[in-house]
């Protein structure tokens, strides 16, 4: 298939720089077969079944995105970093503005109690290590760092203090991502307590994503892209929950791409098995899932590797009439807009 054929017209006032409050009044889109209805994300009780289990990614954002100076005798250079990923040794990967002005060897200073040293060069990104490491790096990168909000937020806005709440899932617990899982952001505690009440089971899964996922796809046919690869975790426990009901004829609904696209890297077998490594599955129309029966998601980018897992999962035709309506009755797009619940 073509790329043009995963794109669309989007207006530029739907893009949400803000996430609905409380989380869970997000407005929900619900594709359930041919039909579309407007719902919202409280309403989720009321339409999934007892026995249906919601797998959720628990990563947690780091707040990767990092100002410092860099000093040559008097002169200073403003040293804006992205980090991308850690490396074995204790280095990270990262984006660096500008690159040219930070030499091998020389520190950047971002706190007092922070600072880093380039040590390379790998393609367009820089390898820093920093002078601290354990619970004291996570201490001081908390302090020092902000979100590292998706590129069409920070172009609109500056990332603040309500981002280090609003763009982390209630129950993330194993650091590591630089975005956030977004249609995880739409739970709170008082839907959490409903779903529970309703009989709806819980699996957590670990995906760390990358900034990779905000890469755009450069190739006219999409046989030739090559998807960035993501470290991920199903453990033996959530192999075997997930398992149980799809035994006992429960939906498997991942929250989000990442959790759908870490448990089908579990099943390539054909069932679901524990699992870790890292992934770049990359799943187009005419895919098989094994596992998901269905996902809850927000909004895609037009031409994204997202906007083709969907079409995926619903069909490319049926895609379109579901963006389109979506369009058409001003739904928030993209990661703190509202999501859509698609179940074929």
């Amino acid at each position: 298939m073509k790329l043009s054929d995963f794109d669309f017209e989007l207006p530029e006032e739907l893009i949400a720089v803000r996430p609905a409050r409380p989380r869970s009044s997000a407005r929900l889109l619900l594709a359930e077969g041919d039909g579309i209805a407007d719902r919202h994300v409280y309403d989720l009780p009321d339409i999934l079944r007892p026995g249906d289990r919601l797998v959720l990614n628990d990563t947690k954002v780091i707040p990767a995105r990092l100002s410092g100076l860099r000093r040559r005798g008097e002169a200073e250079a403003r040293i804006e970093v992205t980090l991308l990923e850690p490396r074995p040794g204790g280095l990270w990967t990262a984006l660096v503005k500008p690159l040219r002005k930070w030499k091998e060897g020389e520190v950047v200073t971002f706190s007092p109690e922070l600072s880093a040293t380039l040590e390379g060069r790998e393609d367009e990104q820089a390898l820093i290590s920093f002078n601290l490491e354990g619970e004291d790096f996570d201490a001081a990168l908390a302090q020092a760092g902000s979100m590292p909000l998706p590129p069409y937020i920070a172009a609109k806005r500056p990332a603040d203090d309500a981002d280090k709440a609003d763009y982390q899932t209630i129950w993330a617990e194993h650091p590591g991502a630089v975005a956030a899982p977004t249609a995880s952001l739409h739970f709170d505690d008082a839907v959490m307590k409903a779903l529970e009440a309703r009989g709806v089971n819980f699996t957590h899964v670990t995906l760390h994503v990358g900034a990779g996922t905000f890469l755009p796809v450069k190739v006219d046919d999409i046989r030739d892209h090559k998807m960035h690869a993501e470290w991920g975790e199903v453990t033996d426990r959530a192999a075997g929950e997930i398992a149980a009901t799809k035994a006992e004829g429960g939906l498997v609904i991942p929250v989000g791409t990442t959790a759908l696209r870490l448990i089908e890297s579990a099943a390539t077998s054909g069932a679901i098995l524990p699992w870790q490594g890292e992934t770049d599955i990359f799943i187009t129309p005419g895919f098989r899932f094994n596992v998901a029966d269905g996902l809850m998601t927000n909004f895609h980018l037009p031409k994204s590797t997202l906007m083709m897992l969907v079409s995926a999962l619903m069909g490319v035709e049926h895609i379109r009439a579901i963006y389109a309506h979506a369009i058409h009755e001003n739904y928030r797009f993209f990661s703190y807009g509202d999501a859509s619940l698609l179940l074929p």
